[in-house]
């Protein structure tokens, strides 16, 4: 099954004409809440925006997807910007990181409920998450088709309570801006 994954997205990979490393406007409008230091995640990175906004931002960076075509991608792109990314090839519902490992993990576009509680006992104490993925208000592209792979209304806030909030967006489907319309984004921290 995992393997089936990896290749369903080595061949949307492949696909395209262009591959792009946006980074997540939930990092990005956030990037003043980043440690000086430490170890970050960025986990089902596809070709691996998030972690090269965070390696460029001094963080010691891991990145990991089941795609390999993701993967080598990202390792053109870190090569080429000339920043050190440790990449693994890992199916990370499976292998979830081990508790208290990382200062940030960041996940965008992607949604596996159960994986949450793993995340968040992953970081170490005062880390932070940042996450951003579609909500079933989506109505334009991209998103999945599948509505499991969609979120409920505040459902985002829910999913990480144990935490502290330091930041939260979702606009529906309110608003001029289409990029945000049916997106969940959530910045929270670990105290213990």
């Amino acid at each position: 099954m995992t393997e089936d994954i990896g290749l369903k997205w080595d061949s949307k990979y492949q696909s395209k004409n262009i591959i792009t490393n946006s980074p997540s406007s939930v990092l990005t409008t956030n990037l003043h809440l980043l440690p000086d230091q430490g170890s970050a995640l960025d986990l089902a990175c596809g070709p691996g925006g998030n972690a090269l906004v965070l390696a460029e931002n001094g963080l010691e960076t891991s990145a990991w997807d089941l795609s390999g075509v993701a993967l080598s991608h990202l390792n053109q792109t870190a090569k080429s910007r000339k920043v050190s990314i440790t990449i693994a090839h890992r199916d990370v519902v499976n292998q979830p990181p081990d508790s208290n490992s990382f200062d940030v993990i960041v996940v965008s576009n992607f949604l596996e409920r159960s994986l949450i509680p793993a995340i968040i006992s992953a970081l170490k104490n005062n880390g932070l998450v940042f996450y951003q993925t579609f909500t079933k208000q989506r109505v334009t592209q991209p998103a999945p088709v599948n509505p499991n792979y969609k979120l409920d209304q505040n459902e985002l806030l829910r999913l990480f309570a144990p935490l502290s909030i330091k930041y939260y967006r979702e606009d529906g489907n309110s608003g001029d801006n289409e990029e945000f319309q049916g997106i969940a984004m959530l910045v929270a921290q670990k105290s213990i």
